[in-house]
């Protein structure tokens, strides 16, 4: 594609690496039959997954995050003492306080004194990451970022609803940015949020809200999910959301070389190619291996991108998901 930008990048940003960790357990759809007294394929036909990964219960969500860091370091000969600034973009805190981004930096082995903070945005939060290191970057605050985000959703899986506990997949992603030049960066970012649907998706414990002054019960640290209400109120908002953004960017869907969405769920994903009309070849579709990492999800996808050949300087990228909130955002850039 020989493409030329209508306008300059608002901001400066480049993505000089890319890396995943996943457990070592590998889940099949098979075992989940199995598990939940089903008939030999019943979870992949509802599911749509053909495996996905779920850590122990003694893995360390810090751990697998350092991993994909140091993946990230490996693949692209990137000293990680060469970064001042480590953000933690994931759904679930390792606990409460202090932040992630603390526990990820010891895991890490990154240097005493290295910046660190924390932004959630449920599974979109990788994108306001980005669009926070990229303002940062620009300002010349940071030279070299990295931006983590690794969920271990399969802890909060209640078994006892079908519809969410066939989707989740655990994992870490990590992208490596610094500054761009006059061709690389952000051309738009949009989030929208509409709290009308904020009990539609929601861990109700691990906050002020749900503890042991406040009454909480064992369920309130589980997933829950009102799926039907949840995908109803999304599609009826996604098809205007994609036309801002792809007007705030100033191109057209067919410019878009490439999109990497978050792999919310099958249906999901088949929205985007039937109704918003995106081709099969444009769009990252990683469901089927993977499942819905939260917000490791649209990381992982881009890490897939790049090792495939998908991603190519100069051409430009679409992330875009919707998260809990409910929420909507979406990034164009030219990587």
């Amino acid at each position: 594609m020989d493409f030329t930008p209508h306008s300059p990048p608002a901001s400066r940003l480049h993505l000089i690496a890319t890396g995943k960790a996943l457990p070592e357990h590998l889940i099949t759809s098979a075992e989940l039959d199995r598990r939940l007294g089903k008939r030999e394929g019943y979870v992949e036909r509802r599911s749509g997954i053909l495996h996905r990964y779920h850590a122990a219960n003694d893995d360390s969500q810090a751990a697998l995050a350092a991993a994909a860091l140091h993946d990230a370091c490996r693949r692209h000969a990137i000293n990680p003492a060469s970064i001042d600034l480590l953000i933690s973009a994931s759904a679930i805190a390792v606990q409460a306080l202090p932040c992630s981004a603390v526990h990820i930096m010891k895991a890490a082995g990154l240097p005493a004194g290295t910046a660190g903070f924390d932004i959630n945005s449920s599974c979109v939060s990788f994108i306001s990451a980005m669009q926070v290191a990229s303002a940062l970057l620009t300002s010349g605050s940071y030279r070299r970022i990295a931006i983590v985000s690794a969920d271990i959703a399969s802890r909060g899986i209640d078994w006892e609803h079908e519809e969410s506990s066939l989707i989740f997949g655990d994992g870490a992603a990590c992208a490596i940015v610094e500054a761009g030049d006059a061709r690389a960066g952000i051309l738009a970012m949009k989030a929208e949020t509409y709290p009308q649907g904020s009990e539609l998706c929601e861990i109700r414990a691990g906050g002020t809200r749900k503890n042991p002054r406040a009454g909480m019960e064992e369920s309130d640290f589980l997933f829950h999910m009102q799926g039907k209400a949840l995908f109803r109120q999304a599609s009826s908002l996604v098809d205007g959301f994609w036309q801002r953004l792809l007007d705030a960017a100033g191109l057209t869907l067919d410019d878009i070389a490439t999109v990497v969405p978050h792999q919310a769920s099958h249906l999901s994903l088949e929205h985007m190619r039937k109704r918003l009309k995106v081709k099969p070849e444009v769009l990252v579709d990683i469901y089927r291996l993977h499942g819905n990492q939260v917000a490791a999800s649209i990381p992982t996808a881009l890490h897939e991108a790049f090792i495939t050949g998908r991603v190519k300087p100069g051409e430009p990228l679409m992330l875009v998901g919707t998260a809990a909130g409910l929420t909507l955002a979406g990034m164009v850039l030219l990587p």
